[in-house]
């Protein structure tokens, strides 16, 4: 098939699926043409599908994705949600996927349970699909997962905050991410783990997206509610900074301590600045990069990756607390994304 077909054929499947997921076909080293799917290169063909592709981190993944495609010799195709929640995008991005032929296909769930139908039909055709930093429910529904153990991301905090607050009383406010998403009630229960604490000890719970705005009205909401909230996990780094716009309109950013997950070079610039007392950082280009190798190895060998692979987090701060292993903001700078 001549370069030129194999362009107008990327055009026609990426404008199948406008309005429902946001598809970009990547080249990946000389000879893929227009980095399509078809058929002729010769190259394991990756398809990487992630919430959306405005969030930092989903952007350093994809980078992570590309780099390792054209190391290893494959062919990526990339797509993404138009929103975090997207799940219909998400399917259609894997149903064009393996009607374009990929070997493996690596997957940020926007629903954890409604996406399994999807997967299932694509693993039942032979395509590798691996979960990247959110679990399937149940999360044997995708032949492996690679992530941050969001648990210990959040018990990390939790342990934190708890140390932070040297026996005063906590009045906890936590900013959620979104009902039906694995990620989030992880990160929640590990906090609150750490913490020592149960739900019952949260005195304003919301929900924000991961939304820097929504998590600012969040924190208005539960400012309202409770007033003498001095300890606040958040979700995500921007859920975070726009906890801390909120506190700082009601002057209460100097004596309420936001934690947070997430590792982002502008989160942990936050850090830094004092905004946020200490955040997990998690490694997106680490996910991403493994999970195209290990397709590259199931197509030349038929060895299929299987299981949880930790990718890693470390507690990032400037404030150490005693029992609590962290390490500061100029290491935390030294290995963020975005």
């Amino acid at each position: 098939m001549s370069r030129t077909t194999r362009l107008s054929s990327s055009l026609l499947r990426a404008a199948a699926v406008t309005g429902v997921a946001a598809l970009t076909l990547t080249a990946c080293g000389s000879g893929s043409g227009s980095g399509s799917t078809g058929s002729g290169s010769g190259k394991v063909k990756v398809g990487l599908i992630t919430k959306t592709d405005t969030n930092p981190f989903f952007v350093k993944m994809k980078e992570g994705a590309e780099r390792a495609a054209k190391e290893n010799g494959a062919q990526l195709s990339t797509a993404a949600g138009k929103f975090d929640g997207d799940n219909a995008g998400q399917v259609t991005a894997i149903e064009n996927m393996v009607a374009a032929g990929v070997k493996g296909i690596l997957i940020t769930p926007s629903d954890s349970k409604a996406i399994v139908p999807a997967i299932q039909k694509a693993r039942a055709k032979g395509v590798l699909v691996i979960a990247l930093d959110t679990p399937t429910e149940p999360e044997s529904a995708v032949d492996a997962l690679f992530a941050t153990d969001n648990l210990k991301a959040g018990q990390l905090i939790g342990e934190y905050a708890k140390a932070a607050m040297k026996g005063k009383t906590a009045k906890i406010a936590a900013l959620d991410l979104a009902p039906g998403v694995s990620v989030g009630v992880q990160r929640h229960n590990g906090f609150l783990k750490g913490f020592g604490a149960t739900d019952k000890d949260v005195v304003c719970a919301q929900d924000t997206g991961g939304d820097q705005a929504k998590g600012q009205t969040a924190m208005e909401n539960c400012l309202q509610k409770s007033p003498d909230i001095n300890v606040v996990y958040t979700i995500n780094e921007p859920a975070a900074l726009g906890a801390y716009t909120a506190l700082k309109a009601k002057g209460r950013e100097k004596d309420v301590l936001i934690v947070s997950v997430d590792g982002g070079c502008t989160g942990t610039q936050a850090v830094k600045d004092g905004k946020i007392a200490a955040t997990s950082q998690q490694y997106p280009l680490k996910m991403a990069s493994e999970g195209v190798k290990a397709v590259v190895t199931y197509a030349k060998d038929g060895k299929k990756a299987s299981g949880y692979t930790d990718t890693g987090v470390t507690l990032i701060t400037d404030k150490a607390q005693d029992g609590v292993t962290s390490k500061d903001t100029a290491y935390g700078l030294g290995n963020c994304w975005g």
